[in-house]
């Protein structure tokens, strides 16, 4: 580090822990079955990568509750984005795994955080490159606002008044975390 540079450190605000985050999906995943009327024509999209560990588990709690499994399929969307033309940075192409027709389904798109509805919009042009679902539904752990499109969740996990400025972050188990949610305020620490 040069002499006089400021270190950049991050604090860490936890807003839910493992135990919220495992009753929001219960609640989320109660409210499916209800608003569908149970499993009949239903499957859950995660949207990597923090969706599709989201609706494995939303998956086991329905199943847990109807005894019956729902389709589960996995999007990437990266080709679908509108920022593709800006970024600087490679994408990173990783795999849509959809190993069923959602043409006629209810399909939910479960994703970890909605912020501006960039990702939704594009995961919605994905899906419906995949067929034509009869109804397109969205779960989200975490809505944060700031919303550029307009673009609505159906069921919520925890709505968070952020602002742009703040970076709210979903840890899950899958990745080798503690489960939890937390805003990060990047910060500039005194010289070192």
């Amino acid at each position: 580090m040069i002499a006089g540079e400021k270190k950049a450190h991050q604090q860490e605000k936890l807003v839910m822990d493992s135990n919220d985050v495992a009753r929001a999906l219960t609640r989320i995943a109660h409210e499916i079955l209800e608003r569908n009327k149970g499993t009949q024509d239903l499957a859950l999209v995660g949207i990597r990568t923090g969706g599709v560990h989201l609706a494995h588990r939303l998956a086991k709690r329905i199943r847990d509750i109807e005894r019956t499994d729902v389709p589960i399929g996995e999007l990437d969307i990266t080709l679908y984005r509108d920022d593709l033309a800006v970024r600087k940075d490679q994408p990173v192409l990783r795999k849509t795994t959809i190993p069923f027709n959602i043409s006629g389904l209810k399909v939910v798109l479960v994703d970890d955080v909605l912020f501006t509805g960039r990702t939704i919009r594009a995961a919605m042009d994905g899906l419906i490159d995949l067929g034509r679902p009869a109804e397109i539904q969205l779960a989200v752990l975490v809505d944060r606002g700031h919303r550029q499109l307009p673009i609505k969740a159906s069921y919520i996990g925890k709505n968070l008044p952020t602002s742009r400025e703040e970076n709210v972050r979903v840890f899950l188990e899958e990745e080798g975390e503690d489960d939890r949610v937390a805003i990060l305020t990047e910060f500039r620490g005194g010289r070192s």
